[in-house]
């Protein structure tokens, strides 16, 4: 009868047989699992897909702003754009129709033309006259015809398509007609499109953020947080909840699917990456059932902490970061849980890294976390991580 033994190894980054072994079959890669909600991880995404087919990106879908706060205003659903991004990221870039469908995904509504123009276009979208679908190959271009038609038969007449994207309105067409079922629409795209990886939503319920601030302030919705589309936020974030709406800011429960909660569990490297840190990474974390599968899962989790300017840092350390993801976890784990199950390692450039959260390395120790001191700035570009170097150090780690 087989048992089930923890043990730790020790790790070599980068690891050239490791990784010569993962490119070689990247179907029998590890299963490297992020809590990620933005669009900070996309260059890594790609690069990671040559070496595994087996990444698990547990997302946010709170996002507020834009063309999707206008679908979730209309529809009452779970914001569908940062999923459509990551899934375009770990696509299958050879496969016939992948690049026709990732210019059309990609592709906005003019913000400058009126309802009735933009309304002409929508049809010859619909109707499969517009350049972008014309080109589709035969299949891919009857389902997103389809789920195209069913988004624009049940849009209220005071839908706004300024801007809107013209994948997430096709995923929302899908979701229309499968009764919201946002497994089954993403199991769909993931398969047509070829998606080496898992691409799901912590959560399919249709709640915001919000966060008390030290000032006192309550800011609710996450576009007031990220300083994109509102003023950065001057105070630092004392609290972060999950809300019932952007008019009711009454803290619910959230729990996470079983599916959700076996993914963490059985994960082989667990990554707290770059991106809005409480907005994109934290708020998966307010999700009841995570903290505790983190904490049950026995691989090593790490955590890369922003290089740049991360407005919802304002006022915060490296220290901070940690000790502050650490009561995220166990908010749910338990406050009895040891550090050492919840975070082991902090990846950083302290050399060529453009930090502007201070980097406390001393304070970073003192809660037990080592720090991994590597070489991970290779341009100048955004994100200033290399996209190549980090995902040889996470695939090394795993």
């Amino acid at each position: 009868m087989p048992i089930e033994v923890q043990i730790r190894r020790a790790a070599r980054v980068p690891d050239p047989a490791r990784l010569d072994r993962y490119l070689r079959a990247p179907e029998l890669g590890p299963k490297i699992l992020f809590f990620s909600g933005g669009s900070a991880l996309a260059k890594t995404s790609r690069e990671l897909k040559r070496y595994t087919h087996n990444s698990i990106h547990l997302m946010t879908a709170f996002d507020s702003g834009g063309s999707s706060a206008e679908i979730r205003r209309a529809f009452r659903v779970l914001s569908v754009g940062d999923l459509r991004q990551r899934m375009m990221s770990l696509a299958d870039e050879t496969a016939r129709g992948n690049p026709e469908i990732f210019r059309l995904f990609s592709y906005r509504l003019p913000e400058d033309r009126g309802a009735n123009s933009l309304g002409v276009e929508l049809d010859a979208l619909v109707s499969g006259e517009h350049e972008l679908v014309r080109c589709v190959p035969g299949p891919l271009r009857r389902l997103v015809r389809t789920h195209l038609r069913e988004f624009q038969s049940r849009m209220p007449s005071d839908f706004d398509l300024r801007r809107a994207s013209i994948g997430n309105l096709v995923i929302m067409g899908g979701l229309l007609a499968n009764e919201g079922d946002i497994d089954a629409v993403l199991f769909l795209f993931s398969k047509l499109v070829e998606v080496r990886g898992q691409v799901l939503p912590i959560t399919s319920e249709d709640v915001e953020i919000a966060a008390t601030l030290d000032s006192g302030d309550r800011v609710v919705g996450q576009h007031r947080l990220t300083g994109k589309n509102e003023p950065p936020i001057e105070s630092r974030i004392r609290q972060l909840d999950l809300v019932r709406s952007m008019r009711d800011d009454t803290p619910v429960e959230v729990r996470a699917a079983d599916k959700v909660c076996r993914l963490i569990r059985e994960a082989d490297l667990i990554c707290f990456p770059t991106g809005s840190f409480y907005s994109s990474v934290l708020a998966n974390l307010l999700v009841r059932g995570v903290g505790r599968a983190i904490a049950e899962a026995p691989c090593s989790k790490v955590f890369i902490p922003n290089m740049g300017c991360d407005p919802e840092q304002v006022g915060m350390t490296l220290g901070d970061c940690i000790e502050t993801l650490i009561a995220a976890v166990r908010r749910d784990a338990g406050e009895d849980t040891p550090v050492a199950r919840i975070l082991d390692l902090v990846a950083l450039d302290s050399r060529g890294g453009a930090y502007e959260t201070p980097l406390d390395l001393p304070r970073a120790k003192e809660v037990g976390v080592e720090v991994l001191d590597l070489d991970l700035v290779r341009d100048n570009g955004w994100p200033l991580i290399d996209a190549h170097t980090l995902a040889r150090c996470l695939l090394s780690l795993a």
